[in-house]
């Protein structure tokens, strides 16, 4: 979450009033994340949040992520849900960009997850592609792997400037990438995002995930290898298997992986660091100047990256077949 997009307290206020929500009692920005300007809105009846869409985002996908919400909401899955204006919108506008209130979700996450809390988000992830399955909507993901080379396009030119070399290196692992990606593997809704600050607890209970607007329909074990990398690295960036192992356990005792899906996961989980280092690295070289915002290193993933290039076989991760 972040803030670009300034909102006056009229502009606010107006646009609260649209919705059957109660009387404005306060809100505040919330400076965190890379994408989205976003809000805690208390009222008196409860808490929402109010997201205002920046310019990645584009428009004609949020019915995607507005009605995947309310469809996952419906099937139990624990997760924000979209409010409806007094009209019966569930997008608006405000400040001059899209915008939508959303229920607030109880919880924190988690800076330092332990092997249990792994273990509770593989259950929940498994759980998510099993309730989107008959999700009619649909949405191409747009940083696959054909994303990645025009993503890149866009920062080569200065990528050595964060690390001299970083070009080469970058463009070396694109060929592979490319050539290796797997195309055959169950598909379906998945978050694409779902990495600790997008999932809440109580305790060791998992209370929900948040933060859909990567959402997208790509292979299943994608998803997985993006946790992966996000969940089962230590501070000093060594890969904590023991970590690994609880949450690939926690996803197939809901879901079991298919043969190629687990033959696969090496490369998934290549790709997986290519895509945040390359987001991250064009975050880190283009966020606006003034935006309440740190853009986060992308260096982190290059080295996870060169981790995952050392694996030869998905038991490294900790899941025996």
């Amino acid at each position: 979450m972040a803030v670009y997009t300034e909102v006056t307290d009229e502009e606010l206020q107006a646009f609260i009033g649209s919705y059957d929500v109660g009387r404005l009692l306060s809100f505040k920005g919330i400076a965190e994340g890379v994408e989205n300007s976003n809000f805690l809105v208390h009222t008196d009846k409860a808490s929402y949040i109010l997201t205002l869409y920046e310019k990645r985002v584009n428009p004609d996908d949020l019915p995607f992520f507005l009605n995947l919400l309310q469809h996952l909401a419906g099937k139990g899955l624990s997760c924000p849900t979209p409010v409806a204006s007094k009209d019966g919108k569930l997008l608006g506008e405000l400040a001059g960009r899209p915008a939508a209130l959303v229920t607030f979700l109880e919880g924190m996450w988690v800076k330092r997850p332990r092997v249990e809390h792994c273990a509770e988000l593989g259950k929940a992830m498994a759980e998510l592609h099993l309730d989107g399955r008959d999700y009619a909507g649909f949405r191409t993901n747009a940083l696959n792997v054909d994303g990645w080379r025009p993503l890149f396009d866009q920062c080569s030119d200065r990528s050595d400037d964060v690390l001299p070399g970083l070009g080469r290196e970058i463009a070396t692992e694109l060929d592979y990438l490319e050539q290796a990606w797997p195309d055959n593997l169950p598909n379906g809704v998945i978050h694409a995002d779902l990495f600790p600050d997008n999932v809440f607890f109580l305790g060791d209970e998992l209370s929900g995930l948040i933060d859909f607007y990567f959402a997208c329909n790509d292979a299943l074990a994608y998803d997985i290898a993006i946790c992966l990398n996000a969940w089962c690295f230590e501070k000093d960036l060594s890969f904590n298997v023991t970590k690994a192992r609880a949450l690939l356990k926690g996803y197939t005792s809901v879901r079991p992986l298919e043969a190629d899906e687990y033959t696969s996961l090496p490369t998934l989980c290549r790709g997986a660091a290519l895509r945040f280092l390359l987001t991250r690295l064009f975050d880190w070289l283009s966020v606006p100047e003034g935006a309440l915002v740190t853009p986060k290193d992308p260096l982190e993933f290059l080295k996870k990256l060169r981790f995952h290039q050392t694996i030869e076989g998905t038991q490294a991760y900790g899941l025996e077949r």
